[in-house]
């Protein structure tokens, strides 16, 4: 990233943005948590990519520099916590679930007009206590940065479909398979199998969110059918496409 700008304290608001909009990178001194309630938000910085539809909120610790997506009409709210606050204990961000009363915790907090009232520091309080104990998502796409999984990465950024072997996948960048192993394990920190199977649910709530339909979404990210792709999503996301598809259009 480039140009990163600095944002002193981190906001707490609510906005919108269009379908391809975006914040571009900047950072906090703050930490912030970054949700929105309609369409799919992605947070990215140089280490990877997190991705949260209306079910999951975004962690992103004071200090890291990160730009925001929107992916279909996005509902974006932002609440910043003192540097001194973490209520988590998290220096890396992370993706979060959210429940029912925290996603209303949050859109009250982030939609009041006066933050400093006595009712809104005792909500802030409670919003803090749900934070505490939310379940954490390995939801994170990591970034590889050696020169040939960057290229392998652009390949399967165009088509996740593409299921051949890392070996075939070489002989198109430049190197062995046994080559691009190692620094799969090396660079990212996972095998490529791993990487592929966080690459495909990415880029499926993306599709979702530009309404492309179920079984279009399945055959684009390389599952063989639908009913395969609903049950990965499901295992995934916690919900199947469809239900998926209502919660983020909603409200």
């Amino acid at each position: 990233m480039t140009e990163v700008r600095h944002v002193p304290l981190a906001p707490t608001r609510a906005q919108r943005l269009a379908p391809g909009a975006g914040i571009d990178a900047h950072r906090h001194d703050d930490h912030q948590i970054v949700y929105a309630d309609r369409g799919v938000l992605t947070v990215t910085t140089d280490a990877g990519s997190w991705i949260a539809p209306a079910t999951r909120a975004i962690w992103v610790p004071a200090g890291t520099v990160h730009a925001h997506r929107a992916h279909g009409d996005l509902r974006l709210h932002l609440l910043g916590l003192s540097a001194d606050d973490n209520p988590l204990g998290l220096k890396e961000p992370t993706v979060l679930s959210v429940s029912p009363l925290l996603r209303e915790l949050i859109l009250a907090h982030t939609r009041a007009a006066d933050r400093d009232s006595p009712e809104q520091r005792r909500l802030r309080a409670v919003l803090l206590d749900q934070v505490r104990v939310c379940p954490q998502e390995p939801l994170c796409l990591p970034m590889p940065t050696a020169p040939p999984l960057l290229a392998l990465w652009e390949i399967l950024r165009a088509d996740p479909s593409d299921d051949r072997t890392l070996p075939e996948l070489g002989r198109q960048v430049g190197a062995s398979g046994r080559t691009l192993s190692r620094l799969f394990r090396s660079d990212v920190g996972m095998t490529f199998p791993q990487w592929r199977a966080q690459l495909r649910p990415h880029h499926a709530l993306v599709l979702l969110a530009d309404d492309m339909p179920v079984t279009a979404v399945a055959h684009r990210c390389g599952w063989s059918s639908a009913s395969a792709f609903i049950e990965v999503f499901r295992r995934t996301f916690g919900s199947t496409p469809g239900a998926h598809r209502a919660s983020t259009a909603g409200g």
